[in-house]
């Protein structure tokens, strides 16, 4: 991950080896934060497997801080899904 931005409450990320299936997901996770002006993303190009992630904050906390509890958010929203799996499946060989 690379940071660019001037000030802290208007920085773009720059996520290596991702596409729209971390970019959508992450944006909408950080628009959940009252905090967040705008969030979005944008592949650079077809034949380049990055992303540009930009936050701005309302400019009482630097982007970072809802990057960073975005994605913990998002872990844990897929650590459920997979628990939630993982017992259904548990659940299914056990009635055969």
């Amino acid at each position: 991950i690379q940071a660019d931005g001037t000030d802290g409450d208007c920085v773009t990320f720059v996520l290596h080896d991702e596409d729209h299936t971390l970019g959508n997901s992450l944006r909408y996770m950080v628009m959940k934060n009252p905090d967040v002006e705008f969030c979005g993303y944008c592949i650079t190009h077809p034949s380049e497997s990055k992303i540009n992630f930009r936050i701005q904050t309302r400019g009482a906390l630097p982007a970072v801080e809802p990057f960073r509890k975005g994605l913990n958010d998002l872990m844990g929203v897929c650590q459920h899904v997979l628990n939630t799996f993982e017992r259904s499946v548990k659940e299914f060989r056990a009635q055969k």
